[in-house]
């Protein structure tokens, strides 16, 4: 327990809300004092968790309001009325059960909630991703999930109906674990994107430009720059601020959770010291600046020094990697320093952005060695994915994986007909599943044939990353075969190529997508069908087809927005897009 609530203030919150009795119960002496017991970051496989017998439970209601957490007053859709929403916690081997309440109005909107990173190897139904695991939460409904904390380290919650959580459906999750560095403090997540004062879907249709960019929620926004009858007071906006001690080490937790940006991450005059990447930890090395793809999370450590305040920053840079795509592109965080006045406005001044060369790339893959290690298994299939980008008979801008521009069904999820021995769909091929049978090892060399970059993301899995770069992969070339980087999600590079490969070991229907809003809107998006023989096995709750006859009752009766190759329009079906990771 001391583990979890690691600040002072929850331990005597939960002594005077249980008791002396129900304190001494639940604070047993632990295995080697910890919940994981004697599990080893070096030795013990970081997928294998362990079983604490505990659940945290977490109560999310969904609703529509207004909030200007820039300064600019916009429609919003939160958790709990709280931007970003509230922060999900657990240990290593916990149980997170959370019940969702969907109280979206005005208009109604069906939802649902993806918990990035995790495998959910127990319960692939729990994945979030309508017509992939689930149907939406219909409209007035309520659905519960429930999934083990079978990773630890930084992750995030969001919607992953259509691109609700552009407006607002997202926070930060953090999964407490064994611990392969030395640091006096966890400071907690540092959560940073790119922000739209338009809704979603209007930033879908025409993926306009980013009006700011955020950190943990905030940074002034020059309201000069606002459109004419809109409301915006610059003086209602604040700074996000830490505060720290000299000397002391101490954990950041950066998460992009932004719609389309690559950020750049840094602290004036300080060196950060890279530890994890996604859910996995790395051998740590040392840089100036953080690079975070959209869904990326990367942990840094950090030694305050000096005296007085300093700037945390993020921007956006390049022609092609966000910074051209946004009115405001950077954004600035105070840290003050042990003493320092509370309103004091630091002076420093920051790094220069790294150089435009086209790549958007990560760090180098030979900087980042996981601290477990896992030699590379010969692959049993390779499989080729070319990304084109072209337009539909309307003009709408589209873009293909392998010739197919995705479309999900909100009303038949894969998974769900998998389980019923339905494993093939030539009627359609929009909904770009690639059956994989009983492959073991999975070998995926994806090509972008186009001007963009795209954060490649992975459900159910973390991969391998094998080779990366400018044009196509020699077939050869593979960075550390006896330790790769292992990680959810990777940028590939404009007219560039990356070589992922993963082990199939957790049979379901796991999304393969781009997690740049408007190109999963534009059907940037595929599915990998893993063991499905194994999948039938599975007792899938009863609960998630309700989930389809809440659904399809409100689909009944109700006319639903579909997004159709970018252009919103009304139409009486029950197919729409997936648009969010």
């Amino acid at each position: 327990m001391f583990i979890l609530n690691h600040k002072g203030h929850q331990f005597w919150e939960l002594y005077n809300k249980i008791g002396c009795q129900g304190f001494w119960k639940i604070m047993q002496p632990l295995p080697n004092g910890l919940p994981w017991g004697n599990k080893n970051p070096m030795h013990d496989d970081p997928k294998h968790p362990p079983h604490t017998g505990v659940t945290r439970y977490y109560d999310f209601t969904l609703s529509r309001g207004t909030a200007s957490p820039d300064g600019f007053l916009k429609q919003v859709m939160l958790v709990n009325n709280e931007f970003p929403g509230p922060l999900v916690e657990a240990n290593w081997g916990d149980w997170i059960q959370v019940t969702v309440h969907n109280n979206i109005s005005g208009p109604e909107d069906g939802t649902s909630i993806h918990w990035h990173g995790l495998l959910q190897k127990e319960t692939p139904w729990m994945d979030g991703v309508p017509s992939i695991s689930q149907c939406p939460i219909a409209p007035g409904s309520t659905f519960t999930y429930r999934f083990r904390a079978d990773v630890y380290g930084t992750g995030w919650y969001h919607s992953h109906y259509s691109a609700q959580y552009l407006d607002g459906l997202f926070g930060a999750m953090v999964i407490y674990g064994p611990t392969h560095t030395n640091f006096d403090e966890d400071l907690g997540v540092i959560m940073v994107q790119d922000y739209f004062h338009r809704p979603y879907f209007s930033v879908l249709k025409d993926a306009q430009f980013a009006d700011n960019t955020l950190i943990n929620g905030r940074m002034p926004f020059n309201c000069s720059l606002a459109a004419r009858g809109s409301t915006c007071n610059s003086s209602d906006a604040t700074y996000s601020k830490f505060r720290v001690r000299t000397g002391k080490t101490y954990k950041l937790r950066l998460i992009n959770s932004g719609a389309g940006s690559i950020e750049y991450f840094s602290i004036d005059n300080h060196q950060l010291t890279i530890i994890s990447n996604d859910f996995v930890d790395i051998v740590p090395y040392n840089t100036t600046i953080v690079t975070l793809g959209t869904g990326q999370r990367t942990d840094v450590l950090f030694t305050p020094r000096g005296n007085g305040s300093i700037w945390m920053r993020t921007q956006t840079s390049g022609k092609f990697c966000g910074g051209a795509r946004s009115v405001a592109p950077k954004a600035r965080a105070i840290v003050l320093l042990d003493d320092h006045p509370e309103d004091a406005i630091p002076t420093t001044v920051g790094y220069s952005p790294p150089v435009d060369n086209g790549m958007c790339a990560n760090d180098p893959l030979n900087l980042t060695l996981p601290y477990y290690p896992i030699a590379l298994p010969k692959p049993s299939v390779t499989y080729n994915i070319l990304i084109n980008q072209g337009f539909n008979a309307t003009g709408q801008k589209l873009f293909y994986m392998n010739g197919n521009s995705f479309q999900g069904d909100y009303n038949n999820p894969i998974l769900l007909l998998a389980e019923q021995k339905n494993y093939s769909y030539p009627y359609d091929p929009k909904w770009n599943v690639v059956n994989f049978e009983t492959n073991s090892s999975i070998r995926i060399n994806v090509y972008n044939n186009n001007t963009s970059p795209h954060p490649m993301h992975l459900h159910g899995h973390d991969f391998f990353v094998l080779h990366e770069g400018a044009g196509r992969w020699d077939g050869v070339s593979i960075n550390h075969p006896e330790n790769p980087q292992r990680r959810d999600t990777q940028n590939l590079a404009p007219f560039g190529h990356v070589v992922l490969q993963f082990d199939a070991d957790n049979p379901g229907t796991w999304p393969f997508h781009c997690h740049i809003g408007w190109h999963l809107s534009q059907g940037l998006f595929m599915t990998f069908m893993e063991r499905p023989k194994d999948i039938t096995q599975r007792q899938i709750p009863l609960v998630m087809a309700e989930t389809c006859t809440k659904w399809d009752a409100f689909t009944k009766n109700n006319v639903v927005d579909q997004i159709d190759s970018g252009l919103r329009k009304r139409e009486r079906t029950v197919r729409r897009y997936v648009e969010s990771n």
